[in-house]
């Protein structure tokens, strides 16, 4: 049985009495005061979540932009350096090998940022996939931690608590400095539908940063409960729900992040067929009448009671108060506001296909 890791800051979410769970082979936190009132925190102020789970992979050398745009989806030609590209590693087939942020530090300098849960098959597949280019792969995870410090009052909390300036950091873009003689990374990406920004950088760092954060009032620690609730309700996928080996990034709803015009990335022909001639089942908001929970894997069924799909992910929303989920469901039953039921338990209850968006993006662009 594979040994579950800890992050840096593990010894401080015990003592702070969080539930601790494992995911992504890591005991993180779930929750500390409870989901909601975490949820509410990053809505209307400033949560930080330690996410240092997440693997960070840096390739360099004289093939490395041609080598990233062999393996991501989306197009890093021309990428001014400090700027992010969100986008997908494709298998041959066109499924998603990881959904994944790609920083571009310099000319053949990037710095990618990928799944917990995929660290080493990731890695294993980035370098089994660098064959006849001269790059650099070196795998930072054990390396480096990360804080994300999320919500309408995350620049203050960055600037005044932390003494990080960010301020004239547009979204989706990073700089390097250092802070207290020690190397930090600092972006302002996201993963709430929030303002929000995130700190990597060593172990000590990181737990002095958290140290800070939490001396401050300014500032509720959050679990993965609630990163999942806020992630979901503006429509952000994630790895292992609305993505997998076997889901496409087409079938997801994200092909603005798949360039075709590119000359080629591995996968490219699969996507591009399926863009063309379209996908047999589609990633659908559903909106439930009742408040019975729809949850990951339960069956989504037509009129006649047939099963056309399945729900990736399902909450009762914090801050919608609607019972809502996403699901994959085959075409036709796709259309919006098309009538459908999902099996919860023994019952069926009736839900209405709806934009995969529930709750509108804060974001300050």
């Amino acid at each position: 049985m594979e040994e579950i890791k800890k992050t840096c800051l593990h010894g401080r979410h015990v003592a702070m009495g969080a539930q601790m769970t494992p995911f992504g082979g890591f005991d993180m936190p779930i929750q500390y005061e409870g989901i909601v009132e975490e949820h509410n925190a990053v809505r209307n102020a400033c949560g930080v979540f330690d996410v240092s789970h997440m693997g960070e992979v840096l390739i360099s050398g004289p093939d490395a932009e041609k080598y990233v745009g062999h393996i991501f989806t989306n197009d890093v030609r021309e990428l001014p350096a400090g700027k992010i590209l969100y986008g997908m590693m494709l298998n041959e087939q066109g499924g998603t090998v990881d959904d994944l942020l790609v920083y571009k530090r310099a000319d053949n300098d990037f710095f990618l940022v990928i799944n917990a849960a995929n660290i080493d098959k990731d890695v294993a597949w980035i370098k089994g996939n660098a064959e006849g280019y001269d790059v650099e792969i070196t795998n930072l995870s054990d390396e480096l931690s990360e804080l994300a410090i999320q919500g309408p009052d995350a620049e203050a909390v960055m600037e005044q608590v932390l003494g990080i300036a960010c301020s004239e950091l547009e979204f989706y873009t990073f700089k390097e400095s250092l802070l207290d003689g020690r190397h930090i990374l600092v972006s302002r990406t996201g993963y709430t539908g929030e303002d929000g920004f995130e700190v990597y950088a060593d172990h000590d760092a990181i737990c002095s940063l958290w140290d800070a954060l939490m001396d401050s009032d300014r500032v509720k620690p959050c679990g993965l409960g609630c990163r999942d609730t806020l992630r979901f309700e503006v429509g952000l996928p994630l790895y292992g729900d609305e993505l997998a080996d076997d889901i496409s990034p087409i079938e997801a709803g994200l092909s603005m992040f798949v360039k075709l015009e590119k000359p080629e990335f591995i996968g490219k022909e699969v996507v591009e067929r399926q863009k063309a001639e379209g996908t047999t089942r589609k990633l659908v908001g559903l909106e439930l009448a009742d408040r019975a929970i729809p949850r990951h894997g339960y069956e989504v069924l037509n009129a006649d009671d047939e099963v056309v799909g399945y729900v990736t992910t399902g909450y009762r929303g914090i801050s919608v108060d609607k019972s809502i989920a996403v699901a994959l469901v085959d075409v036709p039953y796709n259309a919006k506001d098309s009538e459908l039921k999902v099996r919860i338990r023994r019952k069926t209850f009736p839900a209405r296909v709806t934009a995969k968006k529930f709750y509108k993006k804060s974001y300050k662009k």
